[in-house]
């Protein structure tokens, strides 16, 4: 399937991309102009991977190993998951969505090879087959103007984490993000090069960073290598943006995430944040003016914007909230908070 891959980045150079070096991947950019987000944009989402698993036991298993349900989940939906380690920690988040035979599960590639080793060593009898497909499954982008519809998808799904296909591919709505309407499109390579050519005549492309800037001010976190075991998922949010269900049954560490749940109050929470321009990756701790000695956080993300600056998206103390707050250390960059898309609970 590599041959897949070349042939849709040969592809797109041939359309005016070019190849640029990245702290997620090998990507691809589209010369020196900004991209105005209020206008929309098309991103190729190549940092992105995809795991399919095929079989009669597939939505059982995944069931059983990932914090959202996956029994119900319909052709015409689509769920944020994460898989956790034992205690309870996230190994990775992920978009899952289905087809009739297969169920698909997006995530960084720089992941997916240890989650997809981690999973085929529990599926021992069941009968189901995991593969990486991310070399013929194509992943884009699309951001729309709200309220604006696209000549290429005339019918558009509307309330986030709703599915529709088409013969031009699968369309799956995201949260909002800046007053765009946001949709991840996945299809095979000839049903990509045939949209992308159709989108392009009505959007700008844009690099997958500016993608990414756009999931960070919509409150979705990504784990990555950085962050992997670092948060149970309430502390980066999850269970509020729909990654999570208390009802289904058990997954790995599914007793540590529900007992966090129901213990009430959280010490630690996920905010948004704007930084000075600065060297930030997932990872980097940050620190209270008040306690030089301890980190009070970790960023989850961080990418810039079209206007060159910064934003991420951070795990703190949430009693260091009122405190100054700074990164890589107590005389480092100060955060600027600003308000998340989504209402934290009031206990929290």
């Amino acid at each position: 399937m590599l041959e897949t891959s070349n042939a849709w980045e040969n592809f797109l150079i041939s359309q005016g991309a070019r190849s640029v070096a990245s702290k997620q991947a090998a990507e691809l950019d589209f010369g020196p102009e900004k991209t105005s987000p209020g206008q929309g944009f098309i991103s190729p989402l190549t940092h992105l991977g995809v795991l399919a698993a095929v079989g009669e036991d597939a939505a059982n298993f995944l069931h059983n190993q990932l914090t959202n349900d996956v029994l119900g989940l319909e052709e015409t939906g689509a769920r944020l998951a994460g898989y956790c380690s034992p205690k309870g920690r996230l190994l990775a988040t992920m978009l899952v969505w289905k087809t009739e035979e297969t169920i698909y599960l997006a995530m960084p590639r720089s992941l997916l090879a240890a989650v997809q080793k981690r999973l085929q060593m529990f599926i021992l009898r069941a009968k189901l087959k995991l593969s990486d497909v991310s070399d013929s499954m194509i992943l884009l982008g699309l951001a729309l103007p709200k309220n604006q519809t696209s000549v290429s998808f005339p019918l558009l799904p509307t309330a986030a984490y709703t599915a529709q296909a088409s013969d031009a591919g699968k369309l799956i709505a995201l949260p909002e993000s800046q007053q765009l309407s946001r949709y991840l499109w996945a299809g095979t390579l000839q049903q990509a090069m045939a949209t992308w050519t159709k989108l392009a005549a009505e959007l700008p492309p844009a690099p997958a960073s500016l993608w990414r800037w756009s999931d960070v001010l919509a409150g979705t976190p990504q784990i990555t290598p950085a962050t992997q075991e670092q948060f149970v998922p309430q502390m980066i949010n999850f269970e509020i943006i729909g990654g999570v269900n208390f009802r289904k049954g058990c997954y790995p560490g599914q007793e540590i995430v529900a007992r966090s749940q129901y213990l009430g109050k959280f010490k630690r929470r996920m905010q948004l944040a704007r930084i000075e321009d600065s060297e930030v990756a997932p990872g980097m701790e940050v620190f209270a003016s008040n306690d030089a000695q301890q980190p009070c956080g970790m960023i989850v993300n961080a990418e810039h914007g079209p206007d060159g600056k910064l934003v991420c998206l951070v795990e703190i103390k949430l009693d260091a909230r009122n405190e100054a707050v700074h990164l890589g250390h107590a005389q480092g960059p100060l955060l600027h908070f600003i308000d998340l898309p989504y209402a934290l609970p009031e206990s929290n």
